[in-house]
């Protein structure tokens, strides 16, 4: 670790993903330009995109108004060596919610597209579906560094040291080998690596990003297909979250996560994110693309 290029804190490369710098702003919409972290690969994180568009979106809003939900579309691959203009329009102000629409381009094409809605705080009736029993603690199971830090080669490297998470898997991991057990659930616990002072519109979409990293190892998993599995192709197609309640990032988070479905190279991955005290705080649904060689 000590001679890799990364960051002591990787926690340090969220907080400086969720910075945008404004470029315009009047009644009818904004604009902001994000930056992608150095990185391996030349490919942005569809994870990185959805946060900045959200946190975009957040200062156009009122600080009482809290994003409940969002839907996206990943609609081109982007350009980790170009910044990211973000345009967000501010559709409507209602006496409760507040929706807005965000493109993302780079090269004059829209590489994703984003659409949220924020709540003043308001009563009513409450449930949520329990969180499930039995799942090791966290402090009980290693890091991904652990698992995959000691691998020569640039890409394990960038898992074990250049996430601002740490991730730790409930399920074995299938980095390198198929999991023993073919199912369709993956199980993860979740938070940065250091504390993040930031609101809770700002905390909705880090939570976003992390989001976008397991979901569809519940489909992968299931069929039994790696990561290091050569000439397969892997993307996020779309996106949707909804924000129940409050939450720290940097708390344990238990991701559980299944896919209902897979068909016509696409996977569909749902998740429920609860505190380590059981609250659910967020509901997730992705579908990506799957494409492997035996299939072509």
């Amino acid at each position: 670790m000590a001679n890799t290029p990364y960051p002591d804190d990787p926690t340090d490369i969220l907080r400086d993903v969720l910075k945008l710098e404004r470029v315009d702003a009047d009644e009818h919409a904004s604009t902001f330009v994000g930056h992608t972290p150095p990185q391996t690969g030349g490919r942005v994180f569809g994870g990185q995109v959805m946060a900045q568009s959200l946190v975009a979106a957040s200062h156009s809003v009122d600080a009482d108004r809290f994003l409940h939900s969002m839907h996206c579309y990943f609609i081109r691959p982007g350009d980790a060596t170009q910044p990211l203009h973000i345009t967000v329009d501010h559709h409507r102000d209602g006496r409760s919610f507040s929706v807005r629409h965000v493109e993302v381009t780079q090269h004059d094409k829209v590489i994703l597209s984003l659409t949220c809605s924020f709540q003043t705080e308001s009563g009513g009736v409450e449930h949520h579906e329990p969180m499930p029993e039995g799942i090791p603690h966290p402090d009980r199971l290693p890091p991904i560094s652990a698992l995959v830090g000691m691998i020569d080669d640039p890409a394990a490297q960038e898992l074990a040291y250049n996430r601002p998470f740490d991730i730790r898997y409930a399920y074995e991991p299938m980095f390198l080998r198929p999991a023993a057990e073919k199912v369709n659930r993956n199980i993860v616990w979740m938070k940065t690596f250091t504390p993040v002072n930031v609101s809770p519109n700002v905390a909705a979409a880090g939570l976003a990003y992390a989001s976008d990293y397991t979901i569809l190892e519940s489909v992968l998993r299931n069929h039994g297909v790696t990561w290091s599995q050569p000439d397969k192709s892997v993307a996020s197609l779309d996106h949707a979250m909804w924000f129940h309640r409050p939450f720290n990032l940097d708390d344990w988070l238990l991701f559980v996560q299944e896919s209902p479905s897979a068909q016509s190279a696409r996977g569909l991955g749902i998740g429920h994110i609860y505190t380590i005290d059981g609250d659910l705080v967020a509901t997730v649904a992705q579908e990506g693309m799957i494409r492997l060689p035996q299939y072509d």
